[in-house]
């Protein structure tokens, strides 16, 4: 068996070293950089207007959940562990100056997640049940398919494919095993309990379909996050007089490289540009793919308002949440001490300065976790839904739910790295397809505030 795990972890090795290698996080970035270019850095024109979007309803929209609660559904499937623990991580291994690269690549990925949106819900199908489902295998079929037949053939069950693989993964496998060992650390719970207690609550959730999910998105994923960002103005609060030594430091260390010191593993320019990269994608996922398949389901019949809903998602994970993550471990400065990496560093972060702050950091961890495995659910159901059928689906879900308690009590080193490679994977085809389509959604968006922004009238639009 070990010589098989050697064999398997060998071949990942190589591949996931050419699939996240440099070349996929240039292919990220410069598609971002198209698309911000194309559509006019709408990210930073319309933000205001994007969150004042929230706050309004849609005359005739048609879908499964409101707008806001698919953008909930998507970010409970990204803010997760990499917002607490990717970020130390990257802090750690590319120094602060990581975190620069981290908002750089956030900002430009707002554009592809917008477009992803935008695709999302202009191919968008409804299936026997008469529910709305869609996301990039419905994009790259119907919109890169009616262009290119052979690719939009080839693309669209590839990523699926993909997807539903990797969703046991990132999605549930690391996922319950961070819920169940955070509960073991920090408040001395058994990980079999932890595994079958999240096994039965999850599926009390996932039968409900994605309506319930985004019920229960909706509401523990902006309380938590409340809840975090609280405890992290807090401290920097007490830390005010660091913060622009802070942000000094982030700066300096994102253009200067820096000698090996204490806990930096000689941090220089190129870590920091990978790491910042590299953590930024894995966080909010833009250019995966995966949350246009939650905002293909949202009440609207105009892609373009999705789209600036969307957007956010991307904001909220890495602009607001990575950020007052990465400045609380760098004003705490144990960073720099060596002994501490990823999640448990950002929990001694906020314990040196609140009294339980390592208490909060396990909560969050544990809740973020769990939202994230009822994101993921969704996702691997409508991809396995599009490759056979809605049959599919409830053997799916008890799989799924399955899943929950083994991945809770094994240790998953093979499983996380073959799961990074499937995400990298299913970043391909997508970018593929965001590319071909990038024109129809630069039109739409034309069109869209051509027509004074109104979003409550449907805007009618094609493939080519």
């Amino acid at each position: 068996m070990e010589m098989i795990e050697a064999f398997v972890g060998d071949i990942n090795s190589t591949i996931n070293s050419i699939v996240w290698g440099v070349p996929m996080l240039v292919l990220i970035g410069a598609t971002g950089l198209f698309l911000t270019i194309g559509l006019r850095f709408l990210q930073f024109r319309h933000l205001v207007y994007a969150f004042k979007l929230l706050r309004q309803k849609e005359s005739g929209a048609e879908g499964e959940v409101s707008p806001f609660k698919a953008l909930m559904t998507a970010l409970s499937a990204t803010v997760g562990t990499g917002n607490i623990g990717g970020v130390a991580l990257a802090i750690v291994v590319g120094g602060p100056g990581a975190l620069f690269y981290m908002w750089l690549i956030a900002l430009v990925g707002m554009a592809t997640k917008y477009a992803e949106a935008v695709c999302a819900v202009t191919y968008r199908e409804v299936d026997e049940r008469g529910v709305y489902v869609g996301g990039p295998m419905y994009y790259l079929k119907n919109g890169v398919g009616a262009k290119f037949p052979l690719l939009g053939a080839v693309l669209a069950p590839a990523f699926a494919v993909f997807a539903a693989l990797a969703g046991f993964g990132i999605g549930n496998g690391t996922q319950s095993n961070a819920v169940a060992g955070t509960m073991e650390l920090g408040f001395g719970v058994p990980p079999e309990i932890t595994g079958l207690v999240l096994a039965v609550i999850v599926g009390l959730v996932i039968i409900g379909g994605v309506k319930r999910i985004a019920d229960v998105a909706g509401t523990l994923v902006p309380l938590m996050i409340t809840l975090y960002l609280i405890s992290a103005f807090a401290i920097l609060a007490i830390n005010y007089e660091a913060i622009p030594a802070a942000f000094s430091l982030i700066f300096k260390s994102a253009f200067t490289p820096a000698a090996a010191a204490g806990g930096v593993l000689g941090a220089g320019v190129a870590a920091a540009i990978e790491q910042g990269f590299k953590r930024g994608i894995f966080s909010n996922e833009a250019g995966l793919g995966s949350a246009a398949i939650a905002h293909a389901a949202a009440k609207t019949n105009n892609p373009v308002r999705q789209g600036h809903i969307a957007m956010l998602g991307v904001f909220i994970d890495t602009i607001i949440v990575c950020t007052m993550t990465g400045l609380v471990i760098i004003t705490t400065g144990l960073f720099a001490e060596g002994n501490l990496t990823a999640a448990p560093l950002t929990s001694a972060s906020f314990a040196s300065v609140l009294p339980f702050g390592d208490k909060i950091v396990a909560v969050a961890l544990a809740v973020f976790a769990f939202t994230t495995i009822l994101g993921w659910s969704y996702y691997g159901e409508r991809s396995v839904e599009y490759l056979f059928g809605i049959k599919a689906i409830n053997p799916y879900r008890i799989v799924w739910v399955l899943a929950i308690p083994v991945g809770a009590t094994i240790k998953l080193g093979l499983i996380w790295d073959v799961a990074d490679t499937l995400n990298a994977l299913m970043a391909i085809p997508n970018l593929i397809g965001l590319i071909i389509l990038g024109p129809m959604v630069f039109r739409a968006t034309k069109e869209y505030w051509a027509n004074g922004g109104k979003a409550e009238e449907p805007q009618p639009l094609s493939a080519d």
